[in-house]
């Protein structure tokens, strides 16, 4: 027995490292596609693009650990059925639920950590992912002069070179347009040669300049004076240092305390208190609404039976004591359209109300649906591993083919339909269509009898991916239907020898 496991957990563990690789590649690669337009001409150091795949890694693992969990299970029992051995492990006495028993352990190892990677880990990821990726769309292109072309990227200058050397460093006939001292100034700086390169600390671009001149428009300095002797200052230079702040070229760090209220950076505990503190602000906010609702309607109730009231005492002083079932019918037409104005203005107040808090109630309901699908997400990447292990393994025991053929491609389809029913659900609870239980383990509870079906095929020996046996089948099914057209045909055509009574 020791050796049958020892031979299922050998077949296993190879198809896995090797399935997880290559998903995990493809992911990736899909994600450099996504945002290689963000990635590229920001002067990224090798380190900080290091540090983004490995954050996105690890984030790809809630996809990467459920998919090559099946795509292995279909290749190793595939592997096994397609040589016999699954076989020779049953006429050995062993069935294939005891084989499979150091498979559910490790599996059940997988999915626990799993749950405490994406209870733990996973938010803190999140956390350092989001801010790295803002920093990184929010930091500008670098700093790139091409010949002939005025260059803006750095605030207040416009720089433009005739041309440059081959390494960029060196820029002739340079003319640089100021603006940092004023709107209306104009100063105009034009050298023959510029050597270009950056301070020590990184945090300026220091041009040294010779043979130049440097023209600058004082009127801007005092708008309001005029100086006949002072309208431009002038003066040339053999060299000259010209320093620009990088600043806006530089990556800027993003606090990452900002973000740490979000549901996709919290653990259990955390989501525990974010959620109970949003209930009750949820039902302040109810409260609220029901409290200013009522006050309005019962001042307007109050000024309604305030008004009732006092046309009944002008009638009893006036002898008429037959009061009318609709007081407004006794009242002049000066004061219904007081009441009725009355009435529209508490109306509109009430809605406007309703439709202020009503925004606020809002946000906290959608909150709370976040909170809830996070909160089930912690559980639900366990549970799919767990899932897609039961319908991995026996449809390879199943169809018995291993290799890189049909199990990729069963694994991708029952993939896809697992992948298509948790994302449609998944956004139905967002929207708040559904539960966000029942839309998070919606994919779950559909693919559950699945693997239930599947597991007691493959105890059973069913050839349910037998194409002979559907071939077969299909022929008895043929030569029944043939068979009853034939005798159909002998039935009418002895109808048709024998002579009618007259």
């Amino acid at each position: 027995m020791k050796k049958i496991h020892l031979l299922i957990l050998h077949a296993f563990i190879r198809p896995f490292l090797v399935t997880f690789t290559i998903v995990m590649f493809v992911l990736l690669m899909l994600f450099l596609f996504k945002y290689i337009d963000d990635l590229i001409g920001k002067g990224l150091e090798w380190y900080t693009i290091l540090e983004l795949l490995g954050y996105q890694c690890i984030v790809q693992l809630t996809m990467a650990l459920p998919l090559s969990m099946l795509l292995s299970s279909i290749m190793t029992f595939g592997n096994l059925g397609e040589s016999y051995e699954l076989v020779a492990i049953k006429a050995a006495g062993v069935s294939l639920r005891n084989a499979m028993a150091p498979l559910f352990v490790l599996v059940g190892i997988f999915a626990g950590g799993a749950f405490i990677f994406s209870d733990y880990t996973l938010p803190v990821v999140n956390l350092k992912m989001g801010t790295m990726l803002l920093d990184i769309r929010n930091q500008k292109a670098d700093f790139l002069i091409k010949p002939g072309v005025f260059n803006s990227s750095i605030p207040g200058y416009s720089i433009r070179a005739k041309s440059k050397s081959e390494d960029g460093t060196i820029l002739h006939d340079l003319l640089i347009y100021n603006h940092t001292t004023s709107s209306k100034a104009t100063n105009i700086l034009i050298a023959k040669e510029g050597y270009m390169h950056n301070s020590v600390d990184n945090q300026y671009m220091i041009l040294q300049l010779r043979d130049g001149v440097q023209y600058e428009d004082a009127r801007a300095r005092n708008a309001t004076r005029y100086d006949e002797r002072q309208q431009f200052t002038r003066f040339r230079f053999r060299e000259s240092t010209q320093k620009f702040s990088m600043e806006s070229f530089g990556a800027q760090k993003t606090d990452a305390s900002l973000f740490k209220s979000h549901h996709q950076m919290l653990n259990l505990k955390q989501l525990k208190h974010y959620s109970d503190s949003n209930h009750m602000q949820l039902d302040s906010v109810g409260h609220i609404i029901a409290l200013d609702t009522k006050r309005h309607i019962n001042y307007f109730t109050s000024y309604y039976n305030q008004k009732r009231d006092s046309l009944k005492t002008t009638l009893a002083a006036s002898g008429d004591y037959s009061y009318p079932d609709l007081d407004l019918q006794a009242i002049n037409n000066s004061s219904k359209r007081n009441i009725i104005s009355n009435a529209n203005s508490q109306v509109n107040y009430v809605k406007d109300i309703a439709q202020n808090r009503g925004q606020e109630y809002k946000l906290y309901i959608e909150k709370d649906i976040r909170y809830d699908i996070e909160w089930h997400r912690k559980f639900t990447l366990a549970a799919s591993c767990l899932l897609l292990f039961g319908i991995g393994a026996p449809l390879g025991a199943i169809i018995r083919k291993g290799g890189l053929g049909l199990p990729v491609v069963m694994a991708i389809v029952f993939f896809l339909i697992y992948h298509v029913i948790f994302t449609i659900s998944e956004k139905a609870a967002k929207d708040g269509s559904l539960e966000p239980m029942i839309g998070m383990w919606m994919a779950i509870i559909v693919l559950t009898p699945l693997a239930l079906f599947l597991t007691y095929k493959s105890t059973t020996d069913s050839a349910l991916f037998d194409v002979d046996q559907y071939k077969i089948k299909a022929q008895k099914i043929f030569n029944k239907l043939k068979d009853k057209v034939e005798k159909f045909q002998d039935r009418n055509k002895s109808k048709a020898d024998t002579p009618i009574a007259r």
